[in-house]
């Protein structure tokens, strides 16, 4: 049993911590409290051509495998929410596409995120269906040869900031879940508007709405009343990775906490010689260690084995994001009152790390799915 990355998965490392540390470190503080898109961010990673990771290789990308889409998010977290929010968001995307598109939706769309000059977006939860996707309300009418959709979805990441969405409705309400169809959507679209939601910490989001909305037939993606597959592979593909920016939020917090105990002084000696502090930094590091290890066993059995890994990735996700809370929280309280001064990396964490417990399936949703692999298996 070998732990290591490979030789080109520890080049990949190297290239994506040196860009972020070298071109995303001076502007994070600054643009990881947007709720709005940087441009700039995305031009730089459409320069490093991060984005052709999530691109299969005929349509100018270099493949859709998850250790190396997990080795960059904890790269890019580390250093900034932000840029990692641009890059999953297009993944998020670009992969239903790459898998259940027809052969002119992935020529038309999918070159175009390899080479970064469109952003995309998953547009799934509404208002009154979030961990209930079956429960969603939006509608897609079969008009000749177009669909009219009409409702609203919410907490879309990057939202009226994208090119191009990828939405959820139902084409047969008869059916339930087996009634609910995917489509491709494009900005611009007559009907299709979006709207800016706040979040408490910074996050480009939006509800959009649909409003006699038509789309031809050709944008639909996948089969009829397959909708509900095409979204549970793709969370099941990408919820391993958000274990790894969880990872990479984790990393940052535990760093920034050992570089200020040490330099920190009271009652005449460092924060860091005190065995109270020794004990939080060694649970936050064993912690990030386990993390980080059910994370890229996860990947690595996704790439390796091409089986299903349900069960894995939710796993990977619940323990790290739920581990990430953790350590940023104690990374906050060993700053004591200037763990929570605005402008402070660990107080810009505390409300950064506090989503990934949300989106892609609640730590409550990891739960069910974990337990029902238990109980089936």
């Amino acid at each position: 049993m070998d732990f290591r990355f490979t030789e080109e998965q520890e080049m990949l490392r190297n290239k994506a911590r040196r860009f972020a540390e070298e071109k995303l470190a001076p502007i994070a503080a600054e643009v990881d409290e947007l709720d709005e898109v940087s441009w700039e961010v995305a031009g730089l990673l459409a320069e490093q051509e991060l984005f052709s990771l999530i691109t299969p290789p005929e349509y100018g990308g270099v493949g859709f495998k998850t250790m190396p889409i997990c080795i960059v998010r904890e790269e890019l977290s580390r250093i900034s929410a932000h840029a990692d929010l641009l890059f999953a968001e297009t993944g998020l995307t670009a992969y239903p596409i790459s898998v259940f598109g027809t052969e002119s939706q992935k020529q038309k769309y999918l070159p175009a995120f390899a080479r970064g000059e469109k952003l995309g977006c998953l547009a799934l939860t509404e208002p009154e269906a979030g961990s209930d996707v079956a429960n969603l309300q939006t509608s897609a009418v079969p008009d000749g040869d177009s669909y009219i959709l009409n409702g609203s979805k919410c907490f879309a990441s990057v939202g009226p900031f994208a090119q191009t969405y990828v939405t959820f409705a139902k084409t047969d309400p008869a059916q339930g879940s087996r009634g609910i169809s995917a489509f491709i959507v494009e900005k611009g679209t007559p009907g299709f508007e979006g709207k800016q939601m706040k979040l408490m910490g910074p996050h480009p989001i939006a509800e959009l709405t649909f409003t006699d909305c038509r789309l031809p037939k050709e944008n639909l993606l996948g089969e009829p009343g397959r909708g509900m597959a095409v979204a549970m592979s793709n969370l099941d593909f990408w919820r391993m990775t958000v274990g790894a920016a969880a990872v990479g939020i984790a990393q940052r917090a535990y760093e920034e906490a050992v570089n200020y105990t040490k330099n920190r002084v009271a009652f005449g000696q460092a924060l860091a010689e005190f065995q109270a502090t020794q004990f939080k930094l060694a649970d936050m590091a064993t912690e990030i260690d386990a993390a980080r290890l059910l994370v890229y066993r996860a990947a690595w059995l996704r790439d390796e084995t091409s089986d299903r890994v349900s069960k894995e990735s939710s796993m990977a996700k619940l323990f790290a994001t739920e581990m990430a809370w953790r350590v940023v929280d104690q990374a906050v309280q060993l700053h004591g009152g200037y763990g929570v001064v605005r402008g402070m990396t660990v107080e810009r964490l505390y409300r950064i790390v506090r989503q990934p417990r949300v989106y892609e399936g609640t730590s409550e949703i990891q739960r069910i799915v974990i337990a029902r692999h238990i109980l089936r298996d």
